[in-house]
């Protein structure tokens, strides 16, 4: 998934309500495209994934574990309408109109209620919220694959934090090098004016030396 502003989520996310608002009414159903399949040499189970790609758009038939680093892996892929089926499962769908009411509620149910749902709830939080897609697996259990990002705004608020941190470390380390310096300067003053004292001293002791003082 890439990460994308916040319009752009909102864009993606009607769109592709819309297109799955339309595709239940415009394209062809699946019992019709059924029907035809013989026509064209399909079998049932390929005519079904036409069906479901003609409804949802970005649909692959494999198998995916569920597992966290399978979940990444095709997660890093997603771009926010896909939809990935074990092939045990579409061949359920394909010869059960139970099954295949029940996960394509569960896939609809994701792009329709979840999307819109979670954009508005990671908006109030100052996140964008990164719908991925739905993975059904082998065993029937269904994941929603998606992530959030730190908006736009919150992004630039949080360099403006770290570049005005920066600054003030480096302020505080420059104000530190100069009582450093002024220290080492008075020290230096400070020595400066005891060996001037120091010579001053012997300088009339020398006087002195050669000097025979007589009591009378």
């Amino acid at each position: 998934m890439n990460i994308v502003g916040m319009g752009a989520v909102y864009s993606a996310m009607y769109q592709h309500t819309a297109k799955v608002q339309n595709t239940a009414t415009d394209k062809t159903s699946f019992s019709h495209q059924l029907q035809n399949a013989g026509s064209v040499g399909k079998t049932e189970i390929e005519a079904y994934a036409d069906y479901l790609k003609s409804k949802y758009g970005n649909v692959s038939i494999q198998s995916v574990g569920r597992d966290q680093a399978s979940l990444d892996r095709v997660g890093r892929g997603m771009s926010g309408s896909d939809v990935i089926i074990a092939p045990n499962i579409l061949e359920q769908m394909a010869t059960d109109s139970d099954k295949a009411a029940y996960y394509e509620n569960k896939i609809d149910y994701y792009f329709n209620t979840a999307i819109p749902r979670d954009t508005l709830a990671f908006a109030s939080k100052g996140l964008v919220y990164e719908p991925g897609g739905v993975v059904v697996h082998e065993d029937g259990t269904v994941t929603y694959i998606s992530g959030c990002s730190d908006s736009p705004e919150r992004v630039a608020e949080v360099e403006a934090e770290h570049k005005a941190k920066r600054e003030a470390e480096a302020k505080m380390r420059e104000e530190s090098l100069e009582r450093s310096r002024e220290a080492a300067e008075e020290q230096k003053q400070v020595r400066e004016y005891y060996y001037k004292k120091e010579l001053s001293i012997e300088s009339i002791y020398s006087s002195f030396a050669g000097v025979n003082l007589r009591v009378q």
